[in-house]
């Protein structure tokens, strides 16, 4: 039985790998939004979460199972290490979905076995073979895992493939968990698992790739001419360390040059069908989701999604754009969603015609979240008086994606120049409606800001980035702040937008302590029934 796949299936694990990276740590409903965009986005199957490790992980995997996992929508997975109690917890996570996906996983490698597991290859085997068997009890679809399987033993990574595909894994993941290999050896692999794993037809070959060395982009393209028929990514190439194989770039990579990979997929060199059932115009707005919501910023020379990615400075690049844009560019800023902006409202429209706006754009809102969302998108409309859609994105993503509301910003204000001391008072109110004013002397009116925030939430904290972005261009732009806080190791992020930069400063300051409160808040909650 050949089960090749007529497309790439795309499996994104930005809400699991992604998640993972420092800092970038989601509420369930921002992990519901987020999604909510994938499946507009088209990716064939969503790795939701690790739903044994929290009980927050393992009802953010069930919500999404619910809500995103319908009959037309995406697969939803849950990884699970090949254990019953993980295996449990996945299965009971998924069990909304229409589809719904266990992925299980254990390591390989001879160094992860010896230092690590502290097992026999033939205890790995046989607990590989056994988890298999075990999470097929609960679904048809299992995919299975070999673990830092670029610098295992050939010999035993064939021998596990075989063995856990006979037991029910219809998908089997490749990772180079530590992105150690180049592009020849990880294609390699691939070829050599597609020769030597007897029943390899009978599951779909999968790669997962971390990106300590750049390479794991060009490492998926060179497992995608070997046989790799899924790619494991996320939005923006976010996760552990430098991160995964980045979403964008690979559809992009496999739509650009399709003349060149359609061979490798038995299809005619001149095929124009595409080669994954993404929406390329989606992506451009998935990315700055996943950037606003984690706080984690894309770099303008980033490919695809970057500032700066259709930029011409140079005069010569410049004038051939002017002439034709194929000159300097091989692809259409269209394509993936990046269009002008196109001015539709302003401080006369109303609530019908900005209900509409925000569905032709992605957004699904509640009565109360719109209500909330037409109140602020009113303020900013009276200091502006052109809203673009790229506004029209940060208002809502800032109005309705907040962090627990715990303190509230009532009141910023604050005095500099270049011959005063920058001075700043505030007023916040606390989760039992008191409303306390302090006031604060800093090297700058932001730093003023947070200082005087700081002595009235008394949580010891250390702000480790501040970052101001524009959303639009003019002088009343709004402008995007995020910072990130740590405390006692951990990492929050905070996000606002405002055409008020002081403000939104002081809003997005609020939003991490508000983060960092909650999660105290919540592990106190879990110690005190962990006592009883």
């Amino acid at each position: 039985m050949n089960t090749m796949p007529e497309k790439i299936i795309i499996f994104d694990t930005t809400l699991r790998d992604g998640e993972q990276s420092p800092g970038a740590t989601l509420n369930i409903d921002e992990k519901l939004t987020i999604a909510k965009q994938l499946a507009r986005l088209g990716v064939d199957v969503i790795e939701a979460g690790f739903a044994f490790t929290s009980s927050g992980d393992f009802e953010a995997v069930s919500k999404i199972a619910q809500t995103v996992g319908t009959d037309n929508g995406p697969v939803i997975c849950s990884l699970a290490r090949a254990r019953q109690d993980d295996i449990n917890a996945a299965a009971a996570a998924i069990k909304p979905a229409a589809k719904g996906r266990i992925h299980t996983f254990i390591a390989t490698s001879n160094i992860h076995l010896e230092h690590k597991l502290k097992k026999t290859k033939a205890e790995v085997l046989a607990i590989a073979r056994e988890m298999v068997a075990y999470a097929k009890t609960f679904t048809t679809d299992v995919e299975f895992s070999p673990e830092d399987a670029g610098r295992s033993d050939p010999e035993f990574l064939y021998e596990v493939l075989e063995a856990v595909i006979a037991a029910g894994a219809t998908t089997v993941n490749i990772p180079d968990t530590v992105g150690y290999t180049t592009p020849s050896e990880f294609g390699a692999i691939i070829k050599g698992i597609k020769d030597n794993v007897p029943n390899i037809d009978k599951a779909i070959i999968s790669v997962h790739g971390h990106n300590d060395l750049g390479l794991a982009v060009a490492n998926f393209l060179e497992a995608v001419k070997n046989g790799a028929r899924q790619l494991e990514c996320t939005i923006n190439g976010i996760g552990e360390r430098a991160g995964n194989a980045a979403l964008e770039e690979l559809v992009m990579a496999l739509h650009v040059r399709r003349q060149y990979f359609n061979p490798f997929l038995g299809r005619p060199v001149d095929s124009e069908a595409p080669l994954t059932n993404i929406d390329t115009r989606q992506i451009y707005k998935t990315s700055r989701q996943v950037s606003n919501l984690t706080g984690m910023l894309v770099q303008p020379n980033k490919a695809i999604v970057g500032a700066n990615a259709f930029a011409h400075e140079s005069g010569i690049h410049q004038d051939g754009v002017l002439k034709n844009k194929l000159t300097y560019e091989i692809m259409d800023a269209q394509l993936i969603g990046l269009t002008e902006n196109l001015i539709v409202l302003g401080k006369h429209s109303g609530r019908n015609a900005f209900r509409t706006r925000l569905k032709e754009l992605g957004f699904e809102l509640s009565e109360t979240e719109l209500n909330k969302a037409f109140v602020r998108f009113k303020e900013v409309a009276d200091k502006k008086k052109e809203i673009s859609d790229w506004d029209l994105e940060a208002i809502v993503n800032d109005e309705i994606q907040q962090a627990p509301d715990l303190f509230r910003l009532e009141l910023v204000q604050v005095s500099c120049g270049d011959q005063a001391r920058p001075t700043a008072t505030v007023t916040l109110r606390t989760p039992e409606g008191e409303e306390l004013t302090d006031a604060a002397i800093g090297t700058g009116p932001v730093d003023a800001v947070y200082k005087a925030i700081n002595r009235v939430v008394d949580m010891p904290n250390q702000l480790i980035e501040f970052s101001v972005q524009s959303v639009t261009a003019g002088i009343d732009a709004i402008g995007e702040v995020t910072i990130r806080l740590q405390h006692q190791g951990r990492v929050y992020s905070g996000h606002a937008a405002n055409t008020d930069i002081i403000v939104a400063s002081a809003q997005a300051y609020v939003n991490a302590m508000n983060r960092l409160c909650y999660a105290l808040q919540k592990n106190k909650e879990q110690q005190q029934v962990s006592r009883q």
